[in-house]
């Protein structure tokens, strides 16, 4: 698989989640072998880049977050890296004018659709595959990730809620520029009704509307709109964990099967992929 860049410029302004600030975001074509840098164009220059890099994620609580050795972060990556990683983005300068990305409807779609529209350019070198030789496995407590041998990349996914309307939904896909237009990047973030008040107080979701999220009442949930798919949720947790592995910046090639995982997991399992495959 070659790496791959984009073709233009691209500029998208948007809410970020949780700051509920208006961002400006400037996607930039880079030559092979950049990798993908971050730069807060509204910090200081010289301290103000952050490689996307796993050893640079850190408070994997409620979202996918990077940060430098100046401190300079950048939280909520893990959507747009879902897109990322699925048009095979491998070099890319992202500009913000803030510490988030935008939000948009809450799921990839945005991202997706800034990328086909621009369209992609490959570049000359090669980016070598993580490919799963032997199954790998990480477990905390009732959260598990589990890698198999496989001839392509499928993602199995399940989640289980111990709530009066969402309980338990599974999920597996092959993961495919077309399956992932169509059937995993439209998936809405959620999050439940009585975690709202919480949230604010910690000055968290402060950008959060019902246009950029799925919000979980006790019989269903409050979006005029209703779901995009009956199975919605577990969409959103497998465009998530695509997301949470693009922080290593290369393919993968394997069977990932995931049982209520989350970011903080997702990254763990990385790390162990990536031993692997030294």
């Amino acid at each position: 698989m070659k790496r791959k860049t984009i073709q233009n410029e691209i500029v998208y302004n948007g809410i970020g989640l949780h700051k509920g600030e208006n961002i400006k975001l400037k996607l930039i074509p880079a030559v092979e072998n950049t990798g993908i840098i971050f730069k807060r164009v509204d910090l200081k220059d010289g301290e103000n880049e952050i490689t996307l890099d796993i050893n640079n994620t850190f408070d994997l609580t409620r979202g996918t977050n990077l940060k430098n050795e100046f401190g300079a972060s950048v939280h909520t990556i893990e959507h747009f890296l879902s897109a990322l990683y699925v048009y095979g983005i491998t070099d890319l300068f992202v500009e913000l004018d803030g510490n988030e990305l935008p939000i948009g409807d809450g799921s990839a779609k945005p991202f997706v659709e800034l990328l086909e529209k621009n369209g992609i350019k490959e570049l000359e070198s090669d980016i070598e595959e993580i490919v799963i030789k032997e199954p790998l496995y990480i477990s905390q407590g009732d959260k598990h990730i589990i890698a198999l041998p496989y001839e392509g990349y499928k993602i199995t996914y399940s989640i289980k809620f111990e709530h009066t309307f969402l309980k338990s939904q599974l999920l597996e896909k092959e993961i495919d520029i077309e399956t992932y237009k169509t059937e995993v990047a439209p998936a809405r973030t959620f999050g439940f009704d009585y975690e709202i008040e919480y949230l604010k107080k910690n000055n968290l979701a402060l950008g959060g509307t019902l246009e950029n999220a799925i919000v979980v009442k006790k019989d269903g949930v409050l979006n005029p709109g209703g779901l995009r798919f009956e199975d919605e949720f577990v969409r959103h947790k497998m465009l998530d964990i695509i997301g949470d592995l693009k922080v290593l910046n290369r393919p993968i090639k394997g069977h990932i099967i995931a049982v209520k995982a989350g970011h903080a997991l997702d990254i763990e399992f990385a790390k162990k992929m990536l031993s692997n495959n030294l």
